[in-house]
């Protein structure tokens, strides 16, 4: 049943799990449907079941920030994949957002590092490079012996625009490549398949001026 237009959530349920289905629909990809599920569900759990993901989501958003070298989510200040021995450090491959990180970490067939950028350039929504760790990856490709930076922005319009400003900056140091998209205009990583990543990572171009 939904809630009334006049009086809310509390008109249709208890203020507590009202609250608590209102914070869950805040949740990406939550409607109102799947919030009211996931409320009803925890209310079933047992207490310390639900204490343990209270403590989880807090401990997660106290200690979760940027690693100091790559902008990969990290609870330390260098991540895990940049401080690894075996990882190529010559290899830098540069994606939008951690989300994508975990994607082509999912393919195993990439063993170099990389960059978060942050985002994408894109002026519409008030986005410029300034806001984005471009700079941090020009003094990191500049200062460091690399000899590949990969570019894996998921083909939007505004993934293009970037691939393109970040290829121009990164040039002069270093080799460019950009990966090999068996992916629909505007479809993003993360949601591509292990096996359409790979490929796109064996099949990368060098990006053209």
């Amino acid at each position: 049943m939904a809630p009334s237009k006049k009086g809310g959530f509390a008109t249709v349920y208890t203020a507590p799990l009202a609250r608590l289905i209102e914070q869950l629909q805040r949740l990406p990809g939550v409607g109102p449907k799947t919030a009211q599920r996931l409320a009803l569900h925890i209310l079933k759990r047992p207490e310390d079941e639900v204490q343990a993901l209270a403590q989880a989501l807090v401990e997660a958003k106290k200690r979760v920030g940027l690693c100091q070298v790559c902008f990969h989510l990290s609870a330390e200040p260098v991540c895990p994949i940049c401080r690894h021995p075996n990882r190529d450090k010559t290899t830098i491959c540069v994606v939008a957002d951690s989300r994508d990180v975990i994607a082509l970490e999912k393919t195993r067939e990439y063993n170099g590092l990389y960059h978060v950028l942050g985002g994408v350039i894109s002026p519409m929504d008030g986005i410029g490079p300034d806001l984005l760790n471009i700079q941090a990856l020009v003094r990191r490709v500049s200062q460091n012996s690399v000899q590949e930076v990969i570019l894996a922005i998921s083909p939007s319009v505004e993934g293009e625009t970037t691939t393109l400003y970040v290829g121009q900056l990164i040039k002069p140091f270093t080799k460019v490549t950009q990966i090999a998209f068996g992916l629909p205009m505007g479809g993003d990583l993360e949601y591509a398949d292990e096996v359409t990543l790979a490929r796109a990572l064996e099949g990368r171009r060098e990006l053209m001026s």
